[in-house]
């Protein structure tokens, strides 16, 4: 399976995992950042959206598909899973903010991007999942432990 300049699955993947990241930015508007490292809310936002972009658009890849079939089914079948997880944990995340949920919320999108990178050999997409993972790991981790116990919704 080959894809064009446009990788729909790609884009379906991305659409899916910005839905909760919606209803949270909706559900909590004044939230504000606590990790003070300026390189790491960089690292996170580039690679953010380095991710997102390669997801779409498959930017300096000569061949843009899978190696095997295995790697198809890799692709779709650990999308889904790791997908699946993404929206399981950020509804009981909804339900009772714990900084081991906030951390899986962080980790979750990360494997995602790198395992679409991997199956696809879209190295330029694994590495910016990588950059992605480092940066959004560490800010998520310092905005958890930041936020004072009293500002848990009620379970």
């Amino acid at each position: 399976m080959k894809f064009g300049w446009i990788s729909a699955f790609g884009a379906g993947i991305v659409t899916a995992m910005l839905i909760p990241n919606v209803v949270y930015a909706l559900k909590y508007r004044n939230e504000e950042n606590r990790c003070t490292s300026r390189l790491m809310n960089v690292l996170e936002q580039a690679g953010r959206y380095a991710c997102i972009l390669l997801m779409v658009f498959p930017l300096l890849v000569w061949e843009f598909g899978f190696k095997s079939l295995a790697a198809m089914t890799a692709y779709l079948a650990g999308s889904a899973v790791l997908l699946a997880a993404y929206w399981i944990v950020f509804a009981t995340y909804m339900r009772r903010r714990t900084p081991g949920r906030a951390m899986a919320l962080a980790v979750l999108p990360a494997c995602i991007f790198l395992l679409c990178g991997l199956a696809l050999r879209h190295w330029l997409l694994a590495g910016a999942a990588l950059v992605f993972a480092a940066g959004h790991s560490y800010v998520t981790w310092q905005n958890a432990k930041a936020r004072a116990p009293g500002e848990e919704p009620s379970p």
